[in-house]
């Protein structure tokens, strides 16, 4: 081990001399931390080699629990090659930390080339609870001086034992290559508490390779099941197809092939899974999510409204833990027939006052998967959201306008944008900028009958807006007023479908605005994608609009997670009012 970390420190430090990649030898991954490991006890173990530009501790994002490994930046390239040479395994919080040049290219992480595999040690990789796995890894400075290890190496005696030296494989693709019908261990279970190991070895006859072994707890009392291992594959196989169901002191065995534990979990995940698709495809059409329900509901009510259209299995009105109707619940028929005869009558259907939202009842996951895959796919239409850059005085930190609106460019307009220089000269510091034209109704409530302010540069036909847009609040201007939800309904029913999403969006912004300032556009565009009666319960729901704003503000930040450092990153931020 002592050579091979030699090599690497020999090797690193040629490579600096020789104005190598610096990126690859001044960045140095720790890895095998105690838990407790903080920033500030790597800096100072490692700032003893030279000067230090930067620690860090990975951790979970939701726990901020230590991940177990973390990263040193030096200078410079000698520094953390002495680092290396020195500090490799040295105790921290009395665990052994390991070092490594980091790798930027995951490719060369994911190979394992000069990774190699040893097994059937003593003591060398150890268990949370600090006991030996008895196996371990070397990792080389190239794949060929790997090679040598492994042919000089494997099957040699090490402390009295013949170890085991081998290519390092990933646990995939060990499994991979696996043969899961093949197996020499065997698994007995449901024995009886008097019987011993030499029962099974009379039971199991002499093909058992190694002396059965029938597991017991501290006080030397049976567990009732026990292990027999084979040399052959084909005795195990034909063991298992003669001795499970037997019955041996009244006690009917389980013999089957002996899991490792995650082998276990697999397969109790993959049942319960296919369980689980099983009861989601059986009821599947059938549940229904009723929202909007006036406080009054309660189960028999609910079921009363909905019971001419089918046989309804189970009904029942959310609460929460003071009883108090949530104003949700769920009532599920016999049959997707039925369901969907409900649905269909009892969408937006008045109740005591209140318009019902009915819809198929999904799961929660799918619920989130449809928003990601949403908003994943929305784009700025052609003719939405305002280009910051168009409208002068728009400052970070003013109040946003709504991305939802329309905006209708005169023909000819083209090409007028400030920077185009096909126009000739663009007089911007004079303020000379030409703005969209907007219809007067597609306007937010707040601006319209405003008086228009003459701006330099702004032809006729062309709405004109004050130079404090998008900057602090003007005060000039009348503040948004909301309609009552029930006259919003009536306006509804008798504005063209077209002018809907406007309608609704003038009036969800404010409230959205006060619970998310900062992404209230974004927000805001999603829960429009909903239905309209659902909408318009939110606007009278305190408490259903902070639910959904908050699942939204989650998708959000969830998509930029997966697309961080992307394309689509840049999408995301082009939908966005307030960049900077």
């Amino acid at each position: 081990m002592a050579q091979v970390q030699a090599q690497n420190v020999a090797a690193a430090v040629a490579a600096a001399n020789a104005g190598g990649n610096q990126v690859m030898t001044v960045s140095m991954y720790v890895g095998d931390l105690e838990p407790n490991v903080t920033d500030s006890q790597l800096y100072d173990m490692f700032s003893q080699m030279g000067q230090v530009v930067s620690v860090r501790v990975c951790r979970d994002l939701a726990t901020r629990r230590s991940l177990g490994y973390g990263y040193v930046n030096y200078s410079n390239p000698q520094d953390a090659a002495r680092a290396l040479e020195h500090l490799n395994f040295t105790p921290l919080n009395g665990k052994p930390i390991r070092i490594m040049y980091s790798h930027r290219d995951p490719s060369i992480r994911r190979t394992g080339a000069g990774n190699i595999f040893i097994k059937n040690l003593d003591k060398v990789t150890t268990d949370t609870a600090g006991q030996s796995k008895g196996y371990g890894f070397v990792q080389f400075d190239n794949e060929e001086s790997a090679q040598k290890a492994i042919e000089q190496l494997n099957g040699m005696l090490l402390n009295d034992k013949q170890v085991y030296v081998a290519p390092f494989m990933r646990k995939q693709e060990r499994e991979a290559n696996v043969d899961k019908t093949k197996f020499n261990n065997v698994f007995v279970k449901n024995l009886a508490e008097t019987t011993t190991e030499e029962d099974l070895r009379s039971m199991f006859a002499r093909s058992a390779h190694e002396r059965p072994l029938v597991m017991k707890d501290a006080d030397g009392k049976s567990r009732c099941f026990g292990f027999v291992n084979f040399e052959n594959a084909d005795d195990a196989a034909k063991s298992v197809e003669a001795l499970n169901g037997y019955k041996f002191q009244d006690k009917e065995w389980y013999v089957g092939k002996a899991q490792k534990k995650y082998e276990r979990e697999n397969e109790l995940k993959q049942k319960y899974e296919q369980s689980l698709k099983e009861a989601v495809d059986k009821y599947q059409g059938t549940n229904l999510y009723v929202k909007n329900l006036d406080d009054s509901v309660d189960d028999d009510k609910l079921k009363e409204l909905f019971a001419p259209f089918g046989s309804i299995t189970s009904c029942k009105v959310m609460r929460d833990p003071n009883g108090i109707s949530r104003g949700s619940g769920f009532v599920a028929f016999s049959t997707p027939e039925e369901a969907a005869r409900a649905l269909a009558e009892m969408n937006g259907k008045m109740v005591i006052s209140k318009p019902l939202y009915v819809a198929v009842a999904q799961r929660k996951e799918e619920r989130r998967a449809r928003l990601q895959a949403q908003f994943s796919q929305m784009r700025p239409a052609p003719g939405f959201g305002y280009q910051q850059q168009l409208v002068p005085g728009m400052r970070p930190g003013g109040a946003p306008v709504p991305n939802f609106f329309l905006r209708m460019v005169q023909p000819g307009q083209q090409g007028q944008r400030p920077g185009d220089r096909r126009g000739g000269a663009i007089q911007s510091q004079q303020n000379q900028y030409q703005v969209p034209v907007m219809q007067h109704q597609m306007l937010p409530r707040g601006l319209r009958g405003m008086p228009e302010v003459p701006m330099p540069g702004i032809g006729g036909g062309m709405l004109s807006f004050p130079y404090d847009i998008g900057g602090a609040p003007m005060r000039d201007a009348p503040r948004s007023q909301q309609i009552p939800i029930g006259a919003l309904a009536t306006a509804l029913a008798n504005a063209p479908p077209d002018q809907h999403r406007t309608m609704l969006g003038e009036n969800l912004y404010p409230l959205v605005e006060q619970l998310e300032p900062k992404m209230s556009a974004k927000v805001t565009g999603m829960l429009l994608e909903m239905e309209k009666t659902e909408v318009l319960h939110l606007l009278e729901s305190p408490e259903g609009l902070k639910a959904k704003v908050a699942e939204s503000m989650e998708v959000l930040r969830s998509v930029a997670a997966q697309q961080q450092g992307s394309g689509p990153a840049d999408q995301l931020a082009s939908l966005s009012l307030n960049d900077n």
